[in-house]
Parts: structure tokens; C-alpha cells; sequence
């Protein structure tokens, strides 16, 4: 069955217009007309979210384990409409959006599943010692709680996985915190058959109707009322870094200060050692350019730079990969804006000093086309703007002297979200001195692999230091992630009927 947005916010169980609409930039088809959010509709979420709090932060892990599974049931029952307008609206293959619905049910349900162990609460017990001299013991026991009320930004990358029931939104509801979404204007009908599903979820399981609200896209005030909100107690945000870093100084300006969970993007450097070069550059390179142009380049892991050391095998891997990109067509992007400022930042990159231009296209509006380009590591060492992220199939190719100037590089990278090391077993000394340079920039270090593509499971870190997040601490994939929305309570000579269930 066709989906046909009705173009209304969920705030609070009621689907709620305004007077004011803006129209969807669908990459196919006609525009949809969707209420424009206010402040007064993010002060009524934030208030039911409040409101539900006290019911939603009490109820049993496995409550809300099946409330977790309920969305995933509900989401998997609309997969043929919101396969059909996510294409519509964003450009995206419907393969590539199926396969990002499974992960959305499938981190939903591994949440679920995680949280019934009861592991995630990190519980700990020091029993009384009564008779301890020169003073007594109390019996103590601390455990995680859940914060309040969470806000999240959805992303404009991934539509499902990072938006309206994606990651940040999935955590929180697995702690305890009911959530007010902030639809990402990119795709909002997609936003919206999301938010039915999470609606019918909440109605299957008795769930206030609080504890999850959508707000559609609007102005930027907007986004600045739902983090001010007082009752706000945490952000979860993936978009850029001048946006994010906007948030974050607001978060941190307020008179409650209150934790922003950013991922605000990186450019994900790889490291490719002499030997691993000589045996297989051509097979470095055309992975490599498969990696970089997959999704048109829009993944927040896209590995934007090589650094090599010069030589032959350099030369070979810069022609084996310029080869490759140029066999990839057009791509559709995101948005209008993003295929504007793909094109705005690959002819920034092209006129900074010592840059050669190895491959560039022309773009038409919507589409992109892999650019590549090549400078040598002094150069780039003394440039910064050469570090910083542009979105979209573009790469760079770092060309250091010897293995100190590789270093160098290493040394002086910002915070990132992945580092890679192509090595092979010679390379085992300067991929051992280059290891405790790149765990200190990055919160996942790859060997011989790309980057793009990010696993849900119980060990992954999507998060690094700043600017790749905001919280070093922290990971937006993974069961981690739910630590983010918990705060540790030591419960002192507590009787065990008042204790929480965990």
C-alpha cells in the first residue's frame, strides 16, 4: 500500500498541525506539505516527556524490552512504504534502504535483548560491615539510572538508522528516557511513517503517551528551544560541526547544564605501510575508491584521506585509484544543499597551495561524481583546511617523505571516528609505532579493512575525540551507547522493597 504523509507532528499521542508548512525536496516526484515545528510544540513534547517519565523510568527491563520489540515489529510491518518514500525522498538505492530498516530493527532488538541481562546498570554491592573498627560500614549499592528525557536530531545520512527510531532514540528508550525526535527536514515523510510505527508500539504496549514525540522539521529555533528545554536532560545529535558545535555551546551556556552527545563527522585518515603497497597497491586502491564512493560518499565513516610514503608504489596506487573512480557515474545526493556544498568544497580543495589535481567532475544540482586529489605532506601539515572534512566521494592522498613524516601526519590529526592501518607482516614496526598515535585520535582502529560500514553489536565505538563527538566517553552504535543516558545512584541502608528492580 502507497504511504501518503498527512504531514503533522506526534506530540503526545495526537498528530498535530500548525498553520505555517514547508515543502519536502524529494529527489523524485513532487514536494509534500509538512507543519513547520515551533517552540510551543516542543515545549508541549518536552512536558508530556516529562510527565511520562515517572511512569516510562520505573517500568520492568522487560516492559520495555518488549516495547523495543514492538517498534521493530511495527517498523518491519511498514517496510514497503517507507522503502518507497525514503527512495523518493532522498535519492537512496531501495536496496541500501531495506538493508538500513534491518539494521534499525535489529539494534531495537539487540537492545531489547541486552537490557534484560540487566549487565547495562553496571550494579555493585558492598555489604555492611557492622563490626568493621574504628567505624561501622553501611551497606551500599549503586547501579545506573535513567536521566530524563532525551532529545535527538535525526540525521540527514541515514534516514532510519540515525533518525527517528535510529540509534540515539533506540538507547534512550532502552534506559528508561522517553524521547522527543526533531524530524530531519531531508525526509520527513520517512520521518513520519517511522513515528506511526513507534505510536502504534506505544498504544500495543500500554506506554504513556509521552514517551516518544515528533517534531517536524522548521527554523533553527526550533532545534535551540528543544535543547534549552528545562526539562531536557541530554541531547543526542549526528550532523555537522558547525550545527553540532551551535548545539553543544547552547547545552553548555544553560543555566542546568546538560550532556550533548554529538557526532559531528571526520575524515577517517588510512595508513598504507611500504610493504602492504608493494604487494597489493592496485587491490588497496580499488577498495578504496569502492569505499569512498559508496552512498555517494555520504557516510560519516567515508575514509577521505591515504597517506602513503613516496615512490613508485605511491605513484601506482594514485593512477590504480584515479583508474577506479573514474569507471563510477554520477551518484544521487542527499539534499540539494549537500550536493552544493560537496561542490563548494572540492573547488575549495582544489586552489589550496601544493594541491594536484588528479580527477575532478563537473556536478549537475542533486548528483556527484568522485573527485580525487594529491599533495605532499609538508603541505599539508601546513594547512589545516587540508584536514577538514568535505562530505561526499572526495579523496586525498597524503604523500609523506619516509616513515617520520607519516608520522608527523599521524601526530597531527584531530579527534577522529576511525583510523586505518594497511599493513602487512614487514610493516609490523611502523604500524607498532603508528598505533598509539591513532588510538589517541580515534575511537575505532581498523587493520587492512575500510571503514564504512559500522557493526551494531556490543563492542563497536562510534564516537572519538572532539571534533569527530562531542563526548569522548561515549559511542552512538552499540549497546555502550545506553551508558549515555544512565547516571550512576548509590542507594545507602536501602530496604530491599524499595529498591529499583535491578
Amino acid at each position: 500500500m502507497s504511504f501518503t504523509p498527512h504531514g503533522r507532528h506526534l506530540i503526545a499521542g495526537e498528530w498535530t498541525g500548525t498553520e505555517e508548512t514547508f515543502l519536502s525536496d524529494p529527489a523524485e516526484g513532487v514536494g509534500q506539505a509538512f507543519s513547520v515545528g515551533t517552540p510551543e510544540l516542543v515545549d508541549r513534547a518536552c512536558v508530556a516527556a516529562e510527565a511520562a517519565f515517572w511512569t516510562y523510568g520505573a517500568t520492568s527491563r522487560a516492559a520495555r524490552a518488549a516495547f523495543l520489540h514492538a517498534i521493530a515489529d511495527e517498523i518491519e510491518a511498514r517496510g514497503t512504504q517507507i522503502t518507497e518514500i525514503g527512495t523518493q525522498e532522498t535519492g537512496l538505492p531501495a536496496a541500501r534502504l531495506e538493508g538500513e530498516r534491518g539494521r534499525t530493527t535489529g539494534q531495537l532488538r539487540l537492545f531489547a535483548e541486552h537490557i534484560l541481562t540487566g549487565d547495562y546498570v553496571d550494579h555493585r554491592h558492598d555489604a555492611a560491615l557492622p563490626e568493621r573498627k574504628p567505624l561501622p560500614r553501611p551497606d551500599l549499592r549503586m547501579m545506573q539510572r535513567p536521566i530524563g528525557p532525551v532529545a535527538v536530531f535525526g540525521a540527514s545520512n541515514f534516514p532510519l538508522a540515525f533518525s527517528t527510531a535510529g540509534g540515539d532514540t533506540a538507547a534512550a528508550l532502552a534506559a528508561g528516557c522517553p524521547v522527543v525526535v526533531k524530524g530531519h527536514g531531508a525526509h520527513p515523510g520517512t520521518s513520519e511513517v517511522v513515528a506511526e510505527a513507534i505510536h502504534a508500539a506505544t498504544l500495543k504496549c500500554a506506554m504513556p503517551n509521552g514517551v516518544f514525540s515528533l517534531v517536524q522539521g522548521g527554523t533553527r529555533r526550533v532545534g535551540e528551544a528543544l535543547v534549552q528545554h528545562p526539562l531536557i536532560r541530554a541531547v543526542g545529535f549526528t550532523g555537522s560541526l558547525t550545527g553540532g558545535r551551535a548545539l553543544f555551546d547552547l547545552c553548555a551556556a544553560r543555566p542546568d547544564p546538560i550532556p550533548f552527545f554529538g557526532e559531528l563527522g571526520s575524515v577517517n585518515p588510512m595508513f598504507l605501510l611500504p610493504d602492504a603497497m608493494a604487494a597489493r597497491g592496485a587491490e588497496l586502491a580499488n577498495g578504496w575508491a569502492g569505499s569512498l564512493t559508496m552512498g555517494a560518499g555520504q557516510f560519516c565513516t567515508n575514509p577521505g584521506i591515504a597517506v602513503v610514503i613516496t615512490g613508485p608504489e605511491a605513484e601506482g596506487f594514485a593512477e590504480a585509484t584515479r583508474a577506479a573512480l573514474s569507471a563510477t557515474g554520477a551518484q544521487v545526493m542527499l539534499t540539494t544543499g549537500i550536493a552544493s556544498a560537496y561542490a563548494a568544497g572540492a573547488a575549495r580543495m582544489a586552489k589550496q597551495a601544493g594541491v594536484q589535481d588528479l580527477l575532478t567532475s563537473m556536478c549537475d544540482q542533486r548528483e556527484a561524481k568522485p573527485v580525487l586529489f594529491k599533495v605532499a605532506a609538508r603541505d599539508w601539515l601546513g594547512n589545516h583546511a587540508l584536514s577538514e572534512e568535505v562530505f561526499g566521494p572526495l579523496g586525498l592522498i597524503v604523500v609523506a617523505q619516509d616513515a617520520e613524516e607519516m608520522m608527523a601526519v599521524a601526530q597531527s590529526l584531530k579527534g577522529q571516528l576511525t583510523a586505518t592501518l594497511h599493513m602487512d607482516a614487514g610493516d609490523t614496526a611502523l604500524a607498532r609505532r603508528l598505533l598509539p598515535v591513532l588510538e589517541r585520535k580515534a575511537g575505532r582502529v581498523l587493520t587492512n579493512g575500510f571503514p564504512t560500514g559500522v557493526e551494531v553489536c556490543d563492542a563497536m565505538v562510534h564516537g572519538g575525540p572532539y571534533p569527530a563527538s562531542t563526548n569522548f566517553g561515549a559511542t552512538s552504535v552499540g549497546t555502550l551507547s545506553i551508558r549515555r543516558f544512565l547516571r550512576p545512584v548509590c542507594y545507602q541502608n536501602m530496604p530491599e522493597t524499595l529498591l529499583p528492580e535491578a
